[in-house]
């Protein structure tokens, strides 16, 4: 197994005033070599938004655009005319495919909004875009994992149109949890939201990422009371 650890002080970091913004991974203006993807995982943003702004309509083609309210309520519309609201516990996916406009903005006039934008290279390219969203019972995560997005229909997640599945688990202090990947060579990105585990030799804690490769299963203890996202991907240079 080989980890690739991301502390959280070395994510991005940009602040308009409207938008503070952590990047996992390259993305915008800041750049680094290191960080461009893990394998198909090409962008793990964890954005806070103020009230009454947002991203305006941007033209997205050919990637799985993933979004989690982590607090607060996001709004957003596609070039088709779809429009809804996400809040804590909705898990949106979108494949734009052959191009779709989308924007995104905070649903309140007074309260900031986090999420994560995750984004994922596809399977296929240039497929009709499609979009669907989903409400998952947090209580469906205590102490297990609850598959949220997935191409497997047994997971019971958004389908993806990439051989990748995302996880939420929420340990309670001292538990164990097992991760077996559903593909084999995949690798797995765990981010911790908020606690403090163990994974082999790896102390991970609030907003710290972890690449883990060469597995097709490995286990994680919770130190204190954590929420993990755990992001199966295929791995290429």
């Amino acid at each position: 197994m080989t980890n690739i650890f991301h502390p959280a002080p070395e994510r991005g970091h940009v602040d308009y005033g409207w938008l503070d913004s952590h990047h996992s991974f390259s993305f915008g203006n800041w750049y680094d070599g290191d960080k461009v993807h893990f394998g198909a995982l090409r962008v793990l943003n964890d954005d806070t938004v103020k009230g009454g702004n947002g991203f305006d309509s941007e033209l997205h083609e050919n990637m799985e655009i993933i979004s989690i309210p982590l607090k607060g309520t996001l709004a957003q519309r596609d070039s088709p005319g779809t429009e809804g609201i996400l809040s804590t516990g909705d898990v949106r996916i979108m494949s734009p495919g052959s191009g779709n406009r989308h924007s995104e903005y905070n649903a309140s006039h007074f309260d900031p909004v986090n999420f994560l934008q995750i984004w994922i290279f596809p399977k296929q390219l240039n497929i009709k875009p499609r979009l669907d969203k989903k409400r998952f019972d947090p209580a469906g995560r205590v102490n297990q994992w609850q598959f949220v997005v997935s191409p497997r229909p047994e997971d019971g997640g958004l389908f993806i149109n990439q051989e990748a599945r995302l996880a939420l688990a929420r340990l309670d202090a001292g538990m164990t949890i097992r991760y077996d990947n559903a593909f084999a060579g995949n690798g797995v990105y765990v981010f911790v939201l908020t606690g403090s585990v163990e994974i082999g030799d790896a102390a991970l804690s609030n907003r710290d990422g972890l690449g883990i490769t060469g597995a097709d299963s490995f286990t994680i203890r919770a130190l204190a009371q954590s929420e993990l996202l755990a992001i199966e991907v295929p791995m290429f240079a």
